[in-house]
């Protein structure tokens, strides 16, 4: 892995979470009131299951290389 994958993966990110505050500025606004109402609890496992799902799109993604 070069330096370069690094950054066009932060940038993908960047653009990814750009995308609902553009489209809908209501929407996400309530979504973030509504997470920062969720318990420690429910935070940390929904943290953890993203980073889970992360890991395998990564592995699929580098395993057809």
């Amino acid at each position: 892995m070069q330096w370069s994958d690094l950054w066009a993966a932060f940038a993908i990110y960047l653009i990814i979470e750009g995308l609902l505050p553009f489209a809908n500025p209501t929407a996400w606004r309530e979504a973030a009131a509504m997470l920062a109402q969720q318990s420690d609890g429910f935070l940390r496992r929904a943290g953890l299951i993203s980073m889970a799902i992360g890991v395998a799109l990564l592995f699929i993604a580098r395993a057809g290389q």
